[in-house]
């Protein structure tokens, strides 16, 4: 099963690390490392489809992709 792309980039306006998740508006995360950025942002995301589906939102399909993946390998 595909799943959704998770970002991770240090922040030094915030003095850790952020992960997102660009195909779920909104959801991201913080940690002081990496690990913990991703550990965070897994939460968040099981939170956000639980109130996506106790609202009856339409939850999007995986389809982000960065540009690095997109170009094919020769």
């Amino acid at each position: 099963m595909k799943d959704y792309h998770i970002n991770i980039f240090y922040s030094t306006e915030d003095g850790g690390y952020i992960a997102d998740i660009p195909d779920l508006v909104g959801c991201s995360a913080f940690g002081e490392t990496p690990e913990r950025a991703l550990a965070e942002v897994t939460k968040a995301k099981a939170a956000w489809l639980k109130v996506s589906r106790a609202q009856k939102r339409k939850i999007p399909k995986p389809h982000y992709r960065p540009l690095m993946y997109q170009i094919p390998a020769q």
